[in-house]
């Protein structure tokens, strides 16, 4: 991978700038003024790289996701992966952002009241719900478990984020800190451990001829030697005359 031009880092401390400014103010109060303050730079600059707060919008939104990606390593087993995946989004571990969960938070309120932000935020529930059904996918591989039905067990696992989501922005006071990401690993690993065992298939062998029984043996010997006294030729006693 090449190193990231100018134009790289001016976006993406652009997208920093929202990303400090969102949890705080929300969307509609996030003017490219505070944007570009929290950023270090001039509205200006802002201007140049992004056409609109929409734009900077989605770049934060494809940070957002990118930052929980990068939270996975391959070589690890699939259950480790999954937990990395979750901790990412509940802020909890190495590489944590509570300034990402905050604004996951801020993605979900604003979607339901700005068009805009709610397609974003649509894609992004959709794309996050991919990558968990393929982490729930390779988990029931690597341990020989059954796979049906783990799209709505990958919808119930993103619904408690989403709902620990809702309570660190409303009533904070109510969950600790660091529970919410152990209670979603919790509820994930139970229902994936209560997932029956896939049995190996049985190797197919040709069917043996069944031995004929000792009673039916013996009428074929009688029958072969009636047949074979029957076809016998008769001799007569003396010469020809």
């Amino acid at each position: 991978m090449g190193r990231p031009t100018n134009r790289d880092a001016r976006r993406a401390q652009i997208v920093e700038g929202l990303l400090r400014v969102l949890p705080e103010a929300g969307y509609e109060r996030a003017t490219v003024a505070r944007i570009a303050q929290a950023a270090g730079l001039g509205a200006g600059l802002v201007h140049h790289h992004f056409a609109s707060k929409q734009e900077i919008l989605l770049a934060l939104g494809e940070r957002l996701a990118a930052g929980i990606e990068a939270r996975l390593r391959p070589a690890e087993p699939a259950r480790g992966r999954l937990e990395a995946w979750i901790d990412a989004h509940l802020a909890l571990g190495e590489g944590a952002s509570p300034e990402a969960v905050a604004c996951w938070v801020a993605l979900g309120a604003e979607a339901l009241s700005q068009p805009e932000v709610g397609d974003l935020y649509r894609a992004l529930v959709a794309r996050r719900l991919d990558a968990l059904r393929g982490l729930l996918r390779e988990v029931c591989r690597e341990e020989q478990r059954a796979t049906g039905g783990l799209d709505l067990l990958a919808a119930t696992i993103l619904a408690a984020i989403e709902g620990f989501y809702q309570l660190a922005s409303a009533a904070p006071e109510t969950v600790p800190r660091g529970h919410a990401a152990r209670a979603v690993r919790e509820l994930a690993h139970r229902a994936l451990d209560a997932r029956p065992a896939i049995q190996p298939a049985k190797p197919r062998t040709k069917p043996q001829a069944s031995k004929p029984s000792r009673s039916k043996t013996k009428l074929i010997q009688q029958s072969t030697k009636a047949r074979s006294t029957k076809t016998r030729p008769r001799t007569t006693k003396g010469g020809p005359s």
